[in-house]
Formats: structure tokens, sequence, C-alpha cells
């Protein structure tokens, strides 16, 4: 046998353990090959990156860990979440410097090194049942999560902080998310009340290679330190958008391009005396973009938006209501020149009322990024929070810690009508699941009263299934006052990437005697 037949038998057999569901038949007399449905499975493995909190001494984090019960997945299988230097190079738990140190070791009675056991930060328990945990200060490190077996389908975990004074006060929340090789934010700023970083976090055994790069009001933002940043293995490294650049501008958008290897990014956006938030990356370029779930009370709606390639951009503009689609008297169209930041203030076009933005293009197509900053409050309470573009909910998306009071869910079917089921999960200290199910009517938003679980006790996840229809888009809103500071925060929800299509694979031996 030549090493080619070895080679096809082994990429084969590869195939196969991947997937699990390969299988092995001899083609008929005919040779053609009956084509089937790829399945539609569990994923069996999921990695979330959580960035580090805050910088402020008066911060208190949570963390929520959820995963949906999901039919067909593995019976095993465990979640857990350790601080980033706490990763060790062969994951056995041990603990890593942020700059790529050695593991620290203890040694045994036969005086042989083994690995110092690392206490993760948070560990679910079971599928359907919040787990949370808790933190507080500004040394709270970067957290890698990973999950598999039961826990790994739909996977969520939401990071919340309230900041009682100074910059950045008030609630920020962020829900943990997958590393990638690319993020667009619009939205961020280097302007002189504003302190923004973004926050990269390397969930490998290899240094990462990132470049930024940053856009404005006359396009690419002169830098000499954004190209070329090394993420150390198992470290997060927060970078100040202001020592990338000495120009100073109110609507920046941020690329953050990986060259090597993967990075989770984020940007925790910090006012002075509007409060702040965390800004998560827009869904990618596309032509047409929903931002869901803006607040009823609102004082003020800004649209950041950005086109990074070569043609411009001519956006509709239109309000999803709870009544309709509306076009805002002034803002009908938005123009989007190439490689520059475009931003409009569209003051309280809600109204006191749902809503959702839905761009769409006048003519020609041309992708396009987006997010909106909004704020709520007068004077010297006032709180800002991001809604970036996202990915439809798709079959399912989900919300972690909500609570009886000061959770908002906004749900919007731009183009059809749409049925959804929402499940209030088991609380996380006790209560009972219960679902409910809503219509969405074509181009409107609806703020839902969703259900609570019974008998509540802690917090609980809300989850998101699309049952029929039209695609359906959704944001989470939390609001909270303490001692007077009033708190907002925006998530918004995106499919949660639990079911994975798996082709049914049909060997063709006859290759093999080619």
């Amino acid at each position: 046998m030549n090493r080619t037949t070895l080679s096809l038998i082994a990429g084969t057999a590869a195939l196969a353990a991947i997937t699990g569901f390969a299988v092995v038949s001899t083609p008929d007399a005919s040779g053609a090959g009956t084509a089937t449905a790829a399945a539609r499975l569990p994923v069996e493995r999921t990695s979330l990156l959580c960035p580090a909190p805050s910088i402020s001494d008066v911060a208190d984090t949570s963390y929520t860990s959820f995963t949906p019960v999901t039919k067909g997945a593995s019976s095993g299988g465990k979640a857990q979440l350790q601080a980033a230097t706490e990763q060790s190079a062969d994951d056995t738990g041990g603990s890593t410097s942020g700059k790529g140190g050695k593991n620290e070791k203890n040694k045994n009675e036969k005086g042989k090194n083994e690995q110092k056991p690392v206490k993760p930060v948070l560990t679910p328990k079971d599928p359907g049942t919040p787990v949370t945990g808790d933190t507080s200060g500004a040394d709270a490190p970067a957290l890698v999560g990973t999950a598999d077996g039961k826990f790994a389908p739909g996977w969520t975990v939401q990071e919340t902080t309230e900041v009682a004074a100074g910059t950045g006060r008030g609630l920020q929340g962020i829900n943990c998310s997958a590393p990638d090789t690319e993020f667009w934010f619009p939205g961020a700023s280097t302007a002189a009340d504003r302190t923004d970083y973004v926050h990269l976090t390397n969930p490998d055994d290899s240094a990462a290679v990132v470049d930024i790069a940053l856009f404005g009001k006359d396009g690419a933002l002169k830098s000499t330190v954004a190209d070329g940043i090394t993420v150390q293995p198992h470290a997060s490294e927060p970078i100040l958008l202001s020592t990338l650049t000495g120009e100073k501008q109110d609507d920046l958008t941020v690329h953050v391009s990986v060259r090597s290897g993967r990075v989770g990014a984020a940007v925790q956006a910090l006012d002075d005396k509007l409060g702040g938030d965390w800004l998560t990356a827009s869904t990618d370029p596309a032509d047409r973009l929903v931002l869901p779930g803006i607040p009823k009370d609102a004082t003020s709606v800004r649209l950041i938006a950005f086109t990074p390639g070569d043609a411009d951009a001519d956006l509709k503009v239109r309000l999803a209501s709870s009544d309709g689609l509306i076009t805002p008297a002034g803002n009908e169209t938005l123009h989007v020149k190439s490689g520059i930041t475009t931003a409009v203030d569209l003051g309280d076009i809600t109204r006191g009322q749902a809503g959702s933005l839905v761009l769409t293009p006048t003519d020609q197509s041309v992708p396009v990024v987006a997010a909106l900053r909004v704020v709520s409050g007068k004077g010297s309470r006032q709180e800002t929070a991001f809604i970036p573009a996202p990915r439809p909910v798709g079959a399912r998306a989900t919300s972690a810690d909500n609570s009886g009071k000061g959770s908002t869910l906004s749900l919007t079917a731009p183009t059809a009508t749409a049925q959804v089921k929402v499940t209030a999960s088991a609380g996380s200290e006790g209560g009972t699941a219960v679902s409910k199910t809503y219509t969405i009517k074509s181009g409107t938003t609806q703020d839902i009263t969703a259900p609570v679980p019974s008998g509540l006790k802690g917090t609980y996840a809300l989850t998101v299934e699309r049952i029929s229809g039209g695609p359906v888009y959704g944001a989470r809103t939390l609001t909270a006052t303490e001692d007077g500071v009033p708190g907002l925060t925006v998530q918004t929800l995106p499919d949660d990437r639990g079911m994975v299509s798996v082709p049914k694979a049909d060997q063709d031996l006859a290759v093999l005697q080619k």
C-alpha cells in the first residue's frame, strides 16, 4: 500500500473521529451517492473569555454562569472559570504568570514536582440552573472559561460590575465572549472626558500578535504603537486607547485584527460624567443591521457607523417601535464615507416607547458596522450603555443574571412576524423554571414582561427560542440604583451557537484505487 493510500485512509479516519457521525459504506454500482441533510447536533466544547472587570477600588463584580438544557447533549462534562494567569500551558490547572512565566509547582511526598492546584472562580453544577460568584476591587483578573459535554451548548457567562463613584460610575455589564481573530468596535473615544481601554485576552498556549487600527472623522488615525502588540499565553492586556494616538476624538471605530493566534476583545468605555459600560464587537460588516432594545427612557441616542470597504454606504434609518416601522424626522438617511467613522445624534428617538434601530441600504449594498450609545437620566444622574449591531437570535439565545426587578427583555422582528418561546430558568438559589410564548409583529419592537420562575431565589436566566416566522433580534436591559447613583447596561442576544451542522459523510473507496 503506497503512502498516498495511507494518507487518504488516515484523513477519512480523522474526519470520523472529529464528527463522531461519519458513516463508512461502499458506493453503489452506479457510483452515485445519496445526498442527505446535515444533522444539527449540540457542540461538545465551548470557550469563553471575561475581561478584567474594573480599575476602580470601589467596584463590586458578580459572575453568573448558565447552560440551557439541550436535547441530545452528552450526559457528562464540566465547566469552569479560572483567572487567565492561572491557566497552565498543558491545561492541567497549574498557574503561570501573565508574562508567560514558569508554572508554580509543589513537591509531593516522593519529592516529585507536581502542578499546584488552582481553585476555579466558578464551577457550574448542572445545566438549567445558574451558578454565581463575586469579587470586588480593582485587582480582579480576566477569566478564561471552558465547558464541555452537557455544559457546552449555549454556555453563557454574564459579568456585571457596580462602580459606586468616579470615572465610569454606575452599572457595567458584558457577556463573556468566545475568542476570535477580528473585531469591530464603533463607538469608542479618545475625548478628554473618556477613558477607553481595549481588553485583549489570550486563552492559548502560544503568544498572540494583534494589530489595532483607529478610524475617526477624517479616516485612519496616525499611531506608532498599535501594530504588533504581543499578548502573552494565558494573559490579558488592557490597552488605553489614548496611548495609541495623540488625537482627541469623540467617535472612533476600533479595528482589532489578529496576525497570529486568537484573542477575546472588548472595549471598556468610561466617562467622567456619564458613567460607562462595555462596548462589545459589532457583528461582521453587513449591508443590513438591526440595533435592538433601546431603553424607553433613553434621553440621548447616538448612532456610530463605519464602512471598511472602498465604497461609501447610504443607509435608510428606521425605528421599529411598538406600533411599527417609523422614519425619524430629520434622520431619514445616513451617508457613511468609506474608511471614515460617521456619527449622528438621534435625541430621544424612542419617546417613551420600546424601540430598535433598523439600517438598510437605500440603493447599493455596502457592508457596514454600527453601534448605539444610549444615555438615560439627567444632570449629574446620567448613565451610559452601548448597543452594537448583533447577529439575530437564530435558534436560541440566552441572557444570564436576571432578577425579579430591574430586567427588561426587548425583542424585535424587523421583516416578518415571528413567534418565540421565552423560558425563565430555575433560580440560582431555588425556584422552578417556567416558559411563555410571545408573538412579535412584523416591524415592531416589544418590551415583554418576561416570565419569572415560581418561588424564585437568587438570579435566573432567560432563554429565547425562535419557533416560527422571520428573524428576531433581542437585547436585555439591567437597571439598578445604588445610593442615588443610577445604573444602566444593555446586552444583546445573538444566537448562542449551541448547535452545529454535522454533515453525514460517506466514504468513496473508489478513490483509493486511483
